[in-house]
């Protein structure tokens, strides 16, 4: 992701500012966490679509560290809400208060009422507030009280959730899960990765103090929007859109599967490789742009065949496998 003054096609120009800013994301990232390039670049995707991200990984590989270098990293808004087996919706959309002053209900705002939203450890809350964030995400508002409320633009959820096999986890259901743009898998680091880690920590290092690490602010509302308009203008073929819907169309085809991928995710995986194409410096898309934006895009949008599943099948197998056999166009 670094910046390019040339593009796949030869042409050369200004580089971009707006590119420019996000890109910076990488580095401010980098200061506080270790590796993750995959995730970082994902969530500069989703910033760029209007989309939202869900984080999943065991305990202990930074994903709510990976969140918070973010939100420190732009001059945006941001709230965290701790999910919690007691937490209830009106905690994070807000409720109307009586205020004996006035003899009046007022309406106090949740944490929803930001940029940025850190959802922490989603699947530790019940399905009943789990559901709350589904007209924030997919309307961009709240209602309460029969009164709906926009939110800030711009919103972006980033949610974290451990394995559903562990203990005192509620799996998300599909309708949330169709709502995130993109599901983004933390791994264990590697051991030269983990060895940083430990260093960084006797030299000093503090992950609950972001800016004596050296995190800054290095874009704005202002980027993502002259952003967005860039990737909005980049190009797609008829031939990129018929091999996308092909590869959502084939994973309703597999015998591994239940559930393929609807219509709503042949979107976003448009809308993802358009970004991307245009975070590498090209102003059109390439089937290599759809390939390395589909394993995140549309791992979460399909529902494995219990059989399958005992037998090792997974999701990201699955769309491997469609991946190498629809046919590619030239």
């Amino acid at each position: 992701m670094m910046a390019p003054t040339t593009d796949n096609a030869g042409n050369t120009g200004e580089p971009d500012t707006a590119r420019s800013s996000l890109e910076a994301l990488r580095t401010e990232i980098a200061k506080a966490v270790v590796g993750q390039d995959p995730a970082v670049t994902g969530l500069v995707v989703a910033l760029l679509c209007r989309g939202h991200v869900l984080l999943e990984g065991v305990p202990g590989v930074a994903k709510t560290l990976l969140v918070r270098a973010l939100a420190s990293a732009l001059e945006l808004d941001t709230k965290r809400v701790q999910f919690t087996p007691d937490l209830m919706p009106s905690d994070i959309t807000g409720s109307l208060v009586y205020d004996a002053r006035t003899a009046e209900f007022s309406f106090q705002p949740g944490p929803v009422f930001t940029n940025l939203l850190l959802a922490d450890e989603i699947n530790r809350t019940p399905p009943k507030t789990q559901s709350s964030l589904l007209e924030a995400m997919e309307e961009r508002q709240v209602t309460v009280d029969g009164t709906p409320r926009p939110l800030p633009e711009p919103f972006l959820v980033a949610a974290t959730q451990n394995p559903v096999e562990y203990e005192g986890t509620y799996p998300l259901p599909e309708a949330q899960l169709d709502r995130f743009l993109l599901k983004l898998t933390i791994p264990l680091p590697s051991r030269q990765d983990e060895i940083d880690v430990l260093t960084r920590h006797i030299e000093g290092f503090n992950p609950r103090d972001l800016r004596a690490a050296g995190v800054r602010p290095v874009a704005g509302p202002a980027d993502l929007e002259a952003a967005r308009a860039a990737v909005a203008k980049t190009s797609v073929s008829p031939e990129i859109t018929g091999y996308v819907v092909d590869i959502c169309r084939a994973t309703r085809e597999s015998p591994s599967l239940t559930l393929g991928v609807s219509p709503r995710g042949a979107t976003a995986l448009l809308a993802t490789a358009r970004a991307w194409a245009w975070l590498t410096g090209r102003d059109y898309v390439i089937p290599d742009d759809v390939k390395a934006l589909a394993l995140p895009t549309l791992r979460h949008r399909v529902q494995l065949r219990p059989e399958a599943e005992m037998e090792g099948v997974t999701a990201d197998s699955v769309v491997n496998a469609v991946l190498s056999h629809v046919p590619v166009p030239r």
